[in-house]
């Protein structure tokens, strides 16, 4: 779906935001890899779905461990609010994914991936079916 000059504002924010994040946390978080974000522009913001890829599990658990996922979450926020989003729970904006399980159970088709977790309620860029009252 073609986004309008209003939604593409919002979408060009929220990529300088994340690649601001994507790079630093390439250089501060061990295993991390990239972030990619999804979006439906009729609920923004709580329906931004960031997903941050880590090279394999292990590591993603190792970055819990040692509570990267909270510094790369607040970081996400952080620099978020800079373009004026605010999100009220980046718990459920933030996801943490790996290469090793896409390759596992997606045959490491990306796209296939984040249309699974697309499919729990969650359009991409699309209007909400209209409601007869």
């Amino acid at each position: 779906m073609k986004l309008i000059k209003t939604n593409k504002k919002i979408d060009n924010n929220v990529c300088k935001a994340l690649t601001e994040v994507c790079e630093q946390a390439k250089i501060d978080i061990d295993g991390f890899q990239w972030l990619t974000h999804r979006a439906n522009y009729t609920e923004f913001p709580g329906s931004l779905k960031v997903t941050c890829v880590f090279s394999d599990d292990l590591e993603i658990a190792a970055a819990c461990d040692q509570k990267q996922d909270v510094i790369l979450r607040q970081h996400i926020q952080k620099q978020l609010l800079k373009f004026g989003i605010v999100l009220k729970d980046v718990r459920q904006n933030v996801q943490l994914d790996s290469e090793e399980a896409c390759v596992r159970e997606n045959d490491g088709q990306w796209d296939e991936r984040l249309k699974l977790a697309e499919g729990a309620g969650y359009r991409r860029n699309q209007p909400g079916p209209r409601r007869r009252f």
